[in-house]
């Protein structure tokens, strides 16, 4: 009981709580500081880049390469994951030299190189960009990789300075699926960037931009320069892209291309 009593009275003492929250204080700023100099000196994996990467080159994962370097020596955006880096593509005007760490400026998607849609289609199929605005595109749910069929509407043009013109067919409108099974390649605003590349910025839609065959590129091509009449090409989008085996590109309506072609004029090559 002595012991006891002796114990609380030495506790108790203003003196030996100074001294008690002192040596506490010590304790915690010594653990702390050798934490903070472990993460400083302890050696951390990141990629680097086992050779000279061109601009606008894929990064495969035979071009990088792991190492370990202190912490205190990644300054800036280093990546520091390989994930963040394999399959994507070097900025175009940039370098990234052997042995160079990977820095998030210097690495972008495939979606954000310029000639990103050159890579995505096959021989004998022409791209073709169709105007287009965030009501006609759905609320912008048009998504590059999605398809679409497109719809063609065909009315009468009336020439309203001539008061002799016939108004007779000027309530005729002619409308109908024109192709269907179109891969959508980029979907881009009116200064040619991409949409969906940073979902961080609300961007508008001003155009898509797909692939088809030359016949068919050349039908878009009339329809949408028919002088004589107001034709409206409509994107439509479907779930063909959730088949296992999407369709191919077909025409829709044999009717619409015989109106197309009977009005127009093809110069063969």
């Amino acid at each position: 009981m002595g012991n006891k009593n002796g114990l609380l009275k030495f506790l108790q003492n203003k003196n030996t709580v100074t001294v008690i929250g002192v040596v506490a204080a010590v304790l915690v700023l010594y653990v702390g500081y050798n934490i903070r100099v472990k993460n400083a000196i302890n050696p951390i994996t990141v990629p680097y880049a086992k050779e000279t990467i061109k601009g606008g080159t894929q990064i495969t994962e035979d071009k990088v390469g792991t190492i370990q370097v202190p912490p205190s020596m990644l300054k800036g955006n280093v990546l520091t994951n390989q994930s963040q880096i394999i399959d994507k593509y070097a900025r175009p005007d940039s370098i990234i030299p052997e042995g160079s760490l990977f820095y998030s400026t210097a690495v972008v998607e495939e979606g954000q190189l310029p000639n990103s849609i050159i890579m995505k289609y096959q021989k004998g199929y022409v791209l073709y960009n169709m105007a287009v605005t965030t009501e006609s595109t759905y609320g912008n749910s048009i998504y590059p990789e999605n398809y679409i069929d497109i719809y063609l509407k065909i009315v009468n043009k009336i020439d309203t300075t001539n008061p002799n013109a016939s108004k007779e067919n000027a309530d005729k409108i002619m409308f109908g699926k024109l192709l269907e099974n179109v891969k959508v390649l980029a979907v881009k605003d009116a200064s040619g960037q991409p949409v969906f590349a940073n979902l961080d910025e609300q961007r508008t839609p001003a155009m898509i931009v797909f692939a088809v065959p030359e016949k068919y590129y050349i039908l878009l091509k009339k329809a949408e320069f028919l002088r004589n009449y107001d034709t409206t090409l409509i994107p439509v989008p479907t779930n063909e892209s959730l088949a296992d085996k999407p369709g191919n590109i077909k025409l829709s309506s044999e009717e619409l291309e015989q109106f197309i072609n009977k009005v127009t004029v093809t110069i063969d090559q």
